[in-house]
């Protein structure tokens, strides 16, 4: 691994993977290995970039993988022929993972790469073992923001998780794509998991808690991306379900 210097001005030695979920992705994806590739670059951090494929009907593997990266950079991408969920292509590529540190970027680039120094700061400082990222604290930049409809499904879905599921009221934002972990306590975690939908982040939440893992937020810059995957009306159904068997599996977990 290669010695660096990040934003807080100490030295260290790390290699960080960075798992990229993608469906249908084609015109976005080259964008965001760039992005993740130079901040590893920038950093003097080895590490790689896993991108994986959840079955996508365009080029999205075939972009992905035709981006030039550094040397001290590995591309992965992974594909596979059935479509399963955010959750699922989340798991393969942080079980695939080979990083000390290991995070979770959404495509789109909403959030600035190096917004990734301020969770990292967290965990190597070792004041937790899972870095969120939160669109809903103080010190957050929000440029554009959700719709109205999609901040109240939100408001709705976190009443719930918080009354139903039992995720503690302290954590603002548990959907934000942009998450980081020690390396080992997200391969532990995510082989651990049942949830191949959206709702995977509840279940991680609610193992990590389970085994004692110390969550802290940290504020983000965030713009909106308007093409999601995700409607709440069409999805609605199936998020009720998944949580209801997140809850089963845990109850029924030692």
């Amino acid at each position: 691994m290669l010695a660096g210097r990040n934003l807080f001005g100490y030295n260290l030695r790390m290699d960080l993977s960075i798992v990229i979920p993608a469906y249908e992705e084609s015109s976005k994806i080259a964008r965001d290995v760039e992005m993740a590739a130079s901040f590893l670059q920038h950093h003097s951090f080895t590490g790689e970039v896993i991108v994986v494929d959840d079955a996508s009907r365009d080029k999205t593997a075939e972009a992905a993988g035709a981006v030039k990266v550094p040397e001290a950079v590995t591309l992965k991408v992974i594909r596979y022929e059935q479509h399963r969920g955010k959750g699922y292509a989340v798991r393969k590529g942080m079980t695939d993972s080979k990083g000390e540190y290991a995070m979770f970027a959404d495509s789109g680039s909403c959030v600035p790469y190096e917004d990734t120094m301020r969770g990292l700061d967290l965990l190597m400082n070792g004041a937790c073992d899972i870095a969120h990222g939160s669109r809903k604290m103080r010190g957050c930049h929000i440029e554009r923001p959700q719709s109205l409809y999609r901040r109240t499904c939100s408001r709705m879905f976190h009443w719930f998780v918080i009354h139903y599921v039992g995720v503690p009221a302290e954590f603002t934002d548990t959907q934000c794509g942009f998450k980081m972990y020690r390396g080992h306590v997200a391969r532990q975690l995510y082989a651990e998991c049942i949830t191949d939908g959206f709702t995977f982040d509840i279940e991680v939440i609610m193992r990590a808690l389970k085994r004692g893992y110390k969550i802290k937020e940290f504020p983000l810059d965030w713009s909106c991306d308007r093409d999601t995957r995700l409607s709440p009306t069409r999805s609605s159904w199936a998020v009720l379900r998944e949580l209801l068997k997140i809850k089963r599996a845990l109850s029924n977990a030692q």
